[in-house]
């Protein structure tokens, strides 16, 4: 660990599509190396099993993500691979260990104040992957797309000195019927935590990070590093934090250009 690391008790991070060009690896692997922590749980949908099917795309920094992440194995860390529907594959090796990493289906983890947290990727609970997969797969496309969209729109926003801002999540957020679905994801993933008889859940799969209470079950989302770029975080004392990295890394960057205008 640098000197100027931060450390923290526990790393959550989901949904980063190795194998897309949606992926900002690039970001991730700077929060990484600027982050330490005894355990690091990895929620799903980090390869991209969906697109490399169909297209293989894995440039160096896809593989200097993984790199960095069995790196981190080596040094100590507890690393816990949760797969998601996009790396579904490796669920068959539920309990298995590769390289350092474990692979299992659901975890618990206690935090630091003694709460117990259910540890699922949460696509078991969207009824569109559950009962209609080619759905999916048209939405998954759908949302490449707009993926697409927001990488040269955000390449504009770079050459203006503009930071990173997702336009796809925008635009999620702002459809109706897209709101109510992720409230109904919510619910449905706190319910499965209340009935399993533990204090909360952290899952990924919607590409939302939050942190919330729904009737008295704790409900956490990590996020996603296409859109949000997104972690949650568990300090040595069990509190529990969302970090937004793509605008944290953009401040130093920002301030640096405020204070060359006004000279």
């Amino acid at each position: 660990m640098t000197w100027n690391n931060k450390r923290y008790r526990t790393i959550w991070i989901s949904d980063v599509h190795l194998g897309t060009r949606g992926c900002k690896a690039e970001l991730l692997l700077d929060f990484l190396g600027q982050h330490d922590c005894d355990n690091l749980y990895l929620i799903g949908d980090i390869i991209d099993g969906w697109r490399l099917s169909k297209n293989w795309y894995w440039p160096e920094s896809h593989n200097a993500v993984v790199q960095k992440i069995l790196s981190k194995a080596r040094e100590g860390v507890r690393v816990v691979y949760i797969p998601g529907n996009h790396d579904e594959l490796a669920r068959g090796y539920d309990g298995l260990q590769f390289g350092g990493v474990t692979l299992m289906n659901e975890f618990i983890h206690e935090t630091a104040d003694g709460r117990k947290l259910l540890l699922i990727h949460g696509d078991e609970f969207d009824g569109i992957v559950k009962y209609a997969k080619w759905l999916a797969f048209l939405g998954d496309a759908a949302y490449n797309f707009a993926l697409a969209a927001n990488h040269w729109f955000n390449a504009a926003r770079k050459r203006l000195g503009y930071p990173y801002w997702s336009l796809s999540a925008y635009l999620k957020h702002k459809v109706k019927n897209a709101v109510e679905y992720m409230s109904n994801y919510e619910h449905a993933v706190a319910e499965e935590a209340r009935r399993r008889g533990v204090d909360g859940v952290v899952c990924g799969h919607i590409h939302h990070a939050e942190i919330r209470d729904i009737e008295g079950v704790l409900y956490c989302n990590d996020g996603d590093w296409v859109e949000s770029c997104t972690a949650m975080v568990e300090h040595p004392d069990g509190r529990l934090e969302i970090i937004r990295w793509s605008e944290e890394s953009a401040l130093p960057v920002l301030v640096a250009a405020k204070k060359a205008q006004a000279a």
